[in-house]
């Protein structure tokens, strides 16, 4: 007989959302059964940013194909214990190791356990979408959720996508050694800035990989160490290892949503802007949500809704707030709007500020000029940046901070950077919105010429 358990709030799914569901509520005093029926930590601890943020650095620093993978596995293994079973029980949740499906609007079962809660919340991430181009179903390919347990060193890895996950794995195998083809069927990186994407993108191509656009694959064929890709323009990659890297699908299959009363979408779950489902008893966060597939929204969708499930109180996500990065050399970070999506918001009303790597002092000192900031400013407030650039990643931070604070142009002019470092690059880029208002005005050299003349 099924163990009937009721608690204030179940988590479907052990991933970075869940997790910080589960550890909030409960240390604000509420019951939690979380529920995972593959590995804790999820997508991005296992397969995802952990181990492709690993390899990436070990293949910058020069490690050796083993070395680099050992690497990846230490790196995963000292971040397990955070998002570990017992860590979670140590801290009062119930976790059991199982799958849940819903059988009612307020049940889910897990194994031999049946859950009635108060509230659930589904965080069941995403997985790797597989596009059904012919004779795929017949070849050995490859996706972030096999590619780090590759033992054998490919001679020749063909990448299928050319967003920023088969750009950082194809930057990371170049580097390890491996020859490398991108095939991308519209263009590389062509979600982001196309004047921070070529950048990257050259500097790719003079290390060395080969980046195809407007190669649409048509059909696979071959077998393992001597794979074809035909793109329908008729071109043919060949190489020895396929990876699929064209994006995530919503994990829903296993969940039973029509039992719960939860309509789904092509893109995941439907949500309100509280990210609460059709059934008001039933939240979706993360990737499963249906918007931006970052490990760090999935953690602010968790604060969002604690505020609401366990407080009562309004609670609605935002987005023009959230930064994302590609963690290639050069990075390529991005908040809010680009410029392109700018212009066709506020039109004459918009002013960029830009300012380029090659003026920073630090820059010159460490032979890292290759950068650019973009500022997008809307009535003295930003509204979007685009950076390209070593540590494009970490400089982006400051701009969330003025986004999510609708912060003015001016108190990042007055912020105080130390000298010398990168970060001035950003002070550098509110100065460059303010020069022409003070050099270039002629009214300030008329005030500056009186007052020079009448003070003693």
């Amino acid at each position: 007989m099924a163990e009937r358990i009721k608690v204030d709030v179940c988590v479907i799914g052990a991933g970075s959302g869940g997790l910080s569901v589960a550890s909030g509520a409960v240390q604000m005093g509420a019951s939690v059964v979380l529920l995972e029926g593959h590995k804790m930590g999820g997508d991005c601890l296992n397969y995802g940013c952990v181990p492709s943020k690993a390899l990436l650095h070990a293949a910058k620093v020069g490690m050796g194909w083993g070395d680099a993978h050992d690497h990846v596995r230490k790196t995963i293994a000292t971040i397990e214990p955070h998002d570990s079973v017992d860590r979670f029980e140590g801290l009062g949740v119930r976790v059991i190791q199982e799958y849940g499906r819903f059988i009612s609007e307020t049940e889910v079962e897990a194994g031999d356990h049946i859950i009635e809660a108060r509230r659930f919340v589904i965080a069941t991430g995403s997985s790797p979408f597989v596009p059904p181009i012919p004779g795929l179903d017949s070849v050995r390919y490859l996706t972030n959720e096999t590619l780090f347990d590759l033992k054998e060193q490919p001679k020749h890895l063909l990448i299928i996508g050319g967003g920023p996950i088969g750009l950082e794995m194809a930057q990371a195998h170049r580097r390890l050694g491996c020859k490398v083809t991108v095939i991308e069927g519209m263009k590389a990186l062509g979600k982001d800035d196309p004047e921070m994407a070529a950048q990257v993108l050259d500097t790719l191509r003079d290390e060395g990989i080969a980046i195809e656009e407007d190669a649409m694959a048509a059909e696979v064929r071959g077998k393992a160490g001597a794979i074809e890709v035909e793109v329908k323009d008729g071109r043919v990659f060949k190489g020895s290892h396929l990876l699929v890297a064209v994006g995530r699908k919503a994990n829903t299959d296993k969940l039973n949503l029509k039992a719960a009363g939860v309509e789904p979408t092509r893109a995941g779950i439907k949500v309100d802007a509280g990210l609460r489902t059709t059934n008001r008893k039933i939240y979706a966060i993360g990737d499963v949500a249906g918007g931006l597939q970052f490990t760090h929204v999935a953690g602010y969708h968790a604060g969002v809704i604690i505020r609401s499930m366990l407080f009562g109180l309004p609670s609605r996500q935002r987005t023009d707030h959230i930064p994302w990065a590609t963690y290639t050399s050069p990075e390529l970070a991005q908040i809010g709007l680009t410029e392109v999506e700018a212009c066709e918001k506020h039109g004459d009303k918009l002013e960029l500020a830009r300012f380029d790597f090659q003026g920073n002092d630090r820059a010159i000192a460490t032979q890292q000029t290759n950068g650019l900031i973009k500022v997008m400013i809307v009535k003295g407030r930003p509204v979007g940046v685009s950076i390209v650039g070593p540590g494009a990643g970490e400089m982006i931070n400051l701009w969330a901070l003025a986004l999510a604070n609708n912060l003015k142009m001016s108190q990042i002019a007055a912020m105080v950077a130390p000298y010398p470092t990168m970060a001035e690059v950003s002070k550098r880029a509110a100065g460059a919105y303010f020069s022409p208002r003070l050099f270039d005005n002629p009214w300030v050299k008329r005030i500056v010429g009186l007052v020079q003349r009448v003070l003693p």
